[in-house]
């Protein structure tokens, strides 16, 4: 029997995306490599665990989970998170941005400034700029005044995300349109707290970076692994932690799959090129799913 492998998420390295794998592996994924492989038969997905510890009961966790932790588990990891606002006293400077992810769709958010732009490649943010810098404290506070006074959210179902990305403005001017005209609105508010410095609008855009250029409109996503199932397709596209996939499933088109979907399981190399997973198809119409079948 093949070794099982344990997927820790696909991370965003200068050269692109990369799935990293329990015990340090890496697989650099290139567009036009064929992304290929199988769940362990007889296999039960399993947490992953908390903050670099693993699971106490190894506890089994829901195949359609794309945190994959236990109740327990998840509990502690937030129990430590910026993102979670259970934290102040971090004293790393923190940037606040905005960022786009289609039309209509801008979030504000903070991340800390020595990750550069990582955060922004993880969301797959199609383009972003910064606002601003300063203490985790007063970037927080500035997050809450745009989404007060400019009703600005700070997160964007992934559903939205992957819906919009085939019909993306051509050109990257256009693409930067909202973000500068909500730059323009945040920096004019009053409120901000004195040790944030401001930051001038410079629009960084991603579609070259996702291979979004030109990208087929996908026909549906994995809702799920099964033990014994396979997923099989040639890599079009990344953005955030999914992958776009061409694959013969659905009557042939491009299948997104969440890569969060992947930890938990014992991973084995694939036999054959097919797709043999749950997939929920997309209906004609943007951004609406079809259910299971």
């Amino acid at each position: 029997m093949a070794q099982a492998w344990k997927c820790s998420g696909l991370r965003w390295s200068a050269d692109g995306p990369v799935l990293a794998w329990d015990g340090g592996r890496r697989s650099a994924l290139t567009w036009g490599k064929r992304v290929a492989f199988g769940v362990a038969e007889g296999g039960v997905r399993t947490c992953v665990g908390a903050r670099g510890h693993a699971c106490p009961t190894g506890a089994a966790v829901s195949a359609r989970s794309t945190g994959a932790r236990c109740e327990e588990c998840a509990r502690l990891d937030r129990a430590h998170s910026v993102a979670a606002d259970t934290i102040a006293d971090d004293p790393r400077p923190y940037h606040v941005y905005l960022a786009w992810f289609g039309p209509g769709m801008v979030k504000v958010g903070i991340t800390a400034q020595e990750r550069g732009s990582a955060r922004l490649l993880e969301q797959g943010a199609v383009c972003f700029s910064w606002l601003g810098v300063g203490p985790l404290m007063a970037a927080r506070r500035t997050e809450e005044l745009l989404r007060a006074a400019l009703g600005v959210p700070d997160r964007i179902p992934y559903v939205e995300k992957r819906a919009v990305r085939a019909v993306l403005p051509e050109a990257a001017a256009d693409r930067a349109v909202e973000v500068a005209e909500l730059h323009a609105r945040a920096v004019a508010l009053g409120g901000w707290p004195e040790s944030l410095v401001r930051e001038p609008l410079r629009v960084v855009d991603h579609v070259e970076v996702f291979g979004l250029a030109g990208l087929p409109a996908a026909v549906g996503e994995v809702g799920e692994l099964v033990a014994g199932g396979v997923v099989s397709g040639e890599l079009v596209a990344a953005a955030g932690p999914d992958l776009h996939l061409a694959t013969g499933a659905t009557g042939g088109g491009v299948v997104v799959l969440d890569t969060r979907l992947m930890s938990g399981w014992g991973l084995v190399p694939a036999g054959r090129a097919e797709l043999t997973v749950p997939v929920r198809e997309f209906k004609e119409e943007v951004g609406v799913q079809d259910g299971l079948f």
